[in-house]
């Protein structure tokens, strides 16, 4: 690991020991009428948070700073939310029931800002630019994320797919848009169109095409239920799995390492398949490589460390260290007791997010979540909140 991210890594963990190994967030009094605001831009202000997290529970979000762990504000919010790093250093991007909206997680408060729309989905950072897609709609919303600061909604581009589907999209540095291809029914590729919305190639090759990542000299994949779909260069290029059902539907990328990390599944009729591989897809060579861990994820499992590294939080309990150029199982990290993916895909599981050089790991079953230094692979801090938390994100941009 490079100085840098040592030294940043000791850095955190200095300033952790400036705080109890174990905080209670009701000992702190976070779970006062203090601490809590209805769902709506009116809250009142509050002081800043530094570096903070976002976790959901059943209700609402709770607001945490992202190096002490310390629960400062509950926000009461009705529904299933999900929560994405928006791209900049204050806000999340939260999908509720009527659309996206934009938390100021720094400033403790949802704005008004709001992309409306049925069955809001992906949220995809690229290249300085933040996308959305609603799959209720079809609709693809793009922006610069550091334009959510006037706390008015920015002015981007917009798309809107021929039929609407649980889609995804990405924007690429020279503005071509890369968007999924489907129905409500059937999802068979993606195309790209340039920045006029003109549309400059197509694949229809990739059955059941779900989620995104880019890799380092910007390839872009899409997974297939048969292998994954790569652009780059003005042109796509389909890499077969070993399997004829071979799903990649989660992926996982890194600007520094031209490996992607995606799941893999073979039984298209499993109620819930709980697999025990991985895929390391080289977008360079156009090849796939499959990574036996030796016990099941979910996926909310995969991320990449500071320096490429693969990164699995296993049943096991344990975050599973990947070279992503050889496929060696370089360490397991404990993080977690064992847990077991639950077959409803909204119901609470570990969850794994990544910032700098500290992996951020849940544990529901305890109410607990807990910091780790990737390096050393110790815990750092951990704190018990008051409800089980459900999905996990963060603020990215400036670490």
């Amino acid at each position: 690991m490079s100085k840098s991210i040592r030294n940043r890594a000791l850095t955190g963990m200095a300033l952790a020991l400036a705080v109890s190994t174990v905080l209670t967030a009701c000992g702190e009094g976070d779970s006062s009428s203090d601490a809590k605001a209805e769902g709506t831009a009116s809250a009142a202000p509050a002081a800043a948070v530094k570096n903070p997290l976002v976790t959901t529970f059943d209700g609402g979000l709770y607001i945490l700073d992202g190096e002490s762990l310390r629960l400062t504000k509950t926000i009461e919010l009705s529904g299933f939310n999900r929560v994405n790093p928006a791209g900049d250093e204050d806000h999340v991007i939260v999908s509720t029931d009527t659309g996206f909206r934009v938390l100021n997680a720094t400033g403790q408060a949802l704005t008004d800002i709001e992309y409306k729309g049925s069955k809001p989905g992906h949220v995809v950072r690229h290249a300085g630019k933040t996308v959305l897609f609603t799959d209720g709609t079809g609709e693809v919303n793009v922006f610069d994320p550091a334009d959510l600061s006037s706390g008015e909604k920015p002015e981007g581009r917009t798309y809107t797919s021929a039929e609407a589907h649980h889609g995804v999209a990405i924007e690429l540095e020279n503005a071509e848009l890369l968007s999924t291809l489907g129905t409500e029914e059937k999802r068979t590729g993606a195309l790209v169109l340039d920045e006029n919305t003109k549309e400059i190639t197509r694949n229809e090759q990739c059955p059941g095409v779900h989620g995104e990542a880019a890799a380092q000299n910007e390839a872009i994949a899409v997974g297939c239920e048969d292998g994954i779909l790569i652009y780059k260069d003005g042109a796509f290029t389909k890499v077969d799995a070993p399997d004829d059902y071979g799903r990649i539907g989660n992926q996982a990328g890194s600007d520094t390492s031209p490996v992607l990390l995606g799941d893999y599944k073979t039984d298209p009729e499993a109620e819930l398949e709980r697999p025990t591989r991985v895929s390391l897809i080289d977008t360079e060579k156009k090849k796939l490589r499959l990574v036996d861990l030796g016990t099941s994820y979910s996926f909310r499992s995969l991320a990449r460390g500071p320096e490429g590294e693969a990164l699995v939080l296993g049943t096991d309990g344990a975050i599973h260290v990947i070279d992503p150029d050889s496929g060696e199982i370089e360490k397991k990290i404990p993080a977690v007791g064992k847990w077991q993916e639950p077959l409803d895909w909204q119901e609470a599981r570990p969850t794994l997010f990544v910032r700098d050089a500290t992996a951020y790991v849940s544990d529901p079953s305890k109410k607990a979540l807990h910091a780790i230094d990737l390096e050393s692979g110790k815990k750092i801090t951990s704190v018990t909140l008051p409800e089980s938390t459900n999905e996990l994100s963060g603020v990215v941009a400036g670490h």
